[in-house]
């Protein structure tokens, strides 16, 4: 499949999957999308209105802000899903503290998601509630860890936790 037709098909499983778990959407993209082409199809769009809200940007515009803006005004509880990692916007913030904050604010708010193997459908990785960095209480530790090297995103945290106890 041409790679346009194959984002869009992905953005109509995401869209499909999601709106089934009674959440409220907003699907951000381009104005394109509204055009009828080989890899926009206008009825299947109009399928993906029913389900959710959508707010088109200008095609030339940069749309990462427009998701930031509208996570952010959302509230706290909001999450949103993009395959961008938001690596330009963490160069641009001044210091390392901040960089640190819109870290850890993306580890607890960017919903990750892959085609699965077969591409019959979208595996979601939804965010984590605790913050993933070691832990402490009293005598004991808990430590995140990955069995083996992977690169790592942002977003992505470890699954596994290896448990420390002092005797």
């Amino acid at each position: 499949k041409p790679l346009g037709l194959l984002c869009f098909l992905q953005l109509f499983d995401a869209v499909s999957c999601l709106a089934k778990e009674n959440t409220r959407l907003l699907v951000l993209g381009r104005k394109h999308m509204l055009v009828n082409s080989s890899n926009w199809k206008r009825e299947i769009m109009k399928e993906m209105q029913n389900k959710a809200d959508f707010f088109f940007a200008e095609n030339i515009s940069e749309d990462d802000a427009f998701l930031l803006y509208a996570t952010l005004q959302s509230g706290k509880h909001c999450k949103f899903v993009t395959r961008d990692f938001l690596r330009d916007h963490k160069a641009c913030l001044s210091d390392s503290l901040t960089r640190h904050l819109f870290r850890k604010w993306q580890r607890g708010h960017q919903i990750a998601f892959s085609p699965s193997v077969e591409g019959k459908h979208i595996n979601f990785l939804h965010p984590f509630r605790y913050d993933c960095v070691v832990q402490t209480t009293g005598d004991t530790w808990h430590v995140p860890y990955k069995d083996a090297f992977e690169e790592k995103y942002s977003y992505r945290v470890p699954r596994k936790w290896l448990c420390l106890q002092q005797e």
